[in-house]
């Protein structure tokens, strides 16, 4: 039996997923949904921040409005919304040798205050990770 294992998505993971992209490999997207059937899958309010930005610059497109998108993506089953707490404002502003970027500092503190495993293919949280052992992640 596979283990139940509490996942945070990142930005564009959630994007793959709710797009129905080829980029996710059908074992991961098994664990997605393993972990959404079980409540256990994760965004972060974060990444709809990031979401509208980048929509707003041009740089992600839908067939809709990015609002309906979000209200959407949001509402799938077994997905749920992880607000940002200042406990996570704070511990993202302390990730020791961790690049500047807000929504990644943001998502890497979620985890691990939260005890997730971030699903990503960003190489920068990636080797971090694995050289710090500090957040865990799984390779998109």
């Amino acid at each position: 039996m596979a283990t139940l294992e509490s996942l945070l998505l990142d930005t564009h993971a959630w994007i793959w997923l709710m797009e129905d992209s080829s980029e996710l490999e059908t074992s991961l997207v098994d664990r997605i949904d393993l972990a959404a059937q079980n409540h256990r899958l994760f965004v972060s309010a974060i990444s709809v921040w990031e979401v509208a930005t980048l929509a707003s610059k041009g740089r992600l497109r839908f067939p809709l409005p990015v609002a309906d998108w979000v209200e959407s993506a949001l509402s799938q089953p077994g997905l749920r919304l992880l607000p940002l707490h200042p406990r996570i404002s704070l511990e993202s502003a302390n990730l020791p040798n961790f690049h500047g970027d807000p929504a990644d500092r943001i998502l890497v503190a979620s985890a691990r205050l939260e005890k997730l495993k971030l699903i990503t293919r960003d190489r920068r949280i990636l080797e971090w990770a694995s050289g710090t052992g500090l957040v865990r992640v799984v390779p998109a």
